[in-house]
């Protein structure tokens, strides 16, 4: 059975949150994380939302990112608990807008912190072809929250 994801009170939709910690690879020379760190706790975070959805294979075979923007807030360092969310804000035709937050969790002196925030978005290309298509109806359904059980 598939876990359901949260959602959003306002919008009613979903969203996924990962906890995870920074590793010693996670970090650069200077001793904090490397700005790659959080692109890649956003997509294990946006893995676990369709996850929950019970679309990850279907989703990630054919959702390209088209655009994506982020903003280092804070820093994040080895040892540190991080907390990820990734949640919709808007789902569209052969689109789908992205929200994220990383947090840094309180160590020591150091509290807890938003290290970074951001959006992205994905279409839906299938496979073999380069121009984007309506995601499929179970799809849209399951993220507007209005899939019907049988």
């Amino acid at each position: 059975m598939t876990e359901l994801p949260r959602r959003d009170p306002e919008s009613g939709l979903p969203f996924a949150e990962v906890t995870r910690r920074i590793e010693w690879s996670d970090t650069d020379a200077s001793g904090h994380h490397h700005n790659s760190v959080v692109w890649r706790f956003v997509e294990s975070c946006e893995a676990q939302l369709f996850r929950e959805l019970g679309y990850l294979e279907s989703y990630f075979n054919g959702a390209p990112r088209v655009h994506q923007t982020v903003d280092y807030e804070n820093k994040l360092y080895f040892g540190q608990n991080t907390t990820t969310k990734v949640g919709l804000t808007k789902v569209g035709n052969s689109s789908l807008s992205f929200w994220f937050e990383l947090w840094g969790e309180e160590q020591g002196d150091r509290p807890r912190r938003r290290a970074a925030s951001g959006r992205f978005v994905t279409v839906h290309v299938a496979q073999g072809t380069e121009t984007a298509i309506p995601w499929p109806d179970d799809l849209r359904q399951a993220l507007l929250g209005t899939a019907t059980s049988d």
